[in-house]
């Protein structure tokens, strides 16, 4: 099991439900690829609403029903890690938001089996 602690970075991959990677969803892509490449974990959020770089909104509210709401992935891991990562995004990401920051992690681990 690797740990985590201290200064750590963090990316955030923003772009829309919509964008695909060999006929598969973006998003489930991307994971799958990011656990096979060893990283300590990453999250995806669903967002209910947005607007990038086009200046087109796009919501959930019933009247303007959006079939590419936002979706943002955050990936905590070493800068060893994050270096590996960046020629993976550029490889799968047609467009989108690529943020990287320190982070400070306090706990990382599995859970524990009693």
């Amino acid at each position: 099991m690797r740990t985590l602690t201290g200064e750590q970075m963090m990316v955030r991959i923003f772009f829309g439900e919509s964008d695909m990677w060999k006929h598969q969803s973006l998003e489930h892509a991307l994971l799958e690829r990011l656990r096979k490449e060893g990283f300590a974990g990453a999250t995806v959020f669903r967002g209910v609403a947005g607007f990038g770089a086009n200046s087109v909104i796009h919501t959930t509210h019933l009247l303007e029903l959006s079939a590419d709401l936002p979706v943002v992935i955050e990936v905590v891991d070493t800068e060893d890690h994050i270096e590996k990562l960046l020629p993976v995004l550029d490889e799968m990401l047609d467009d989108g938001l690529v943020t990287i920051e320190k982070v400070r992690v306090m706990r990382y681990g599995a859970a524990r089996k009693n």
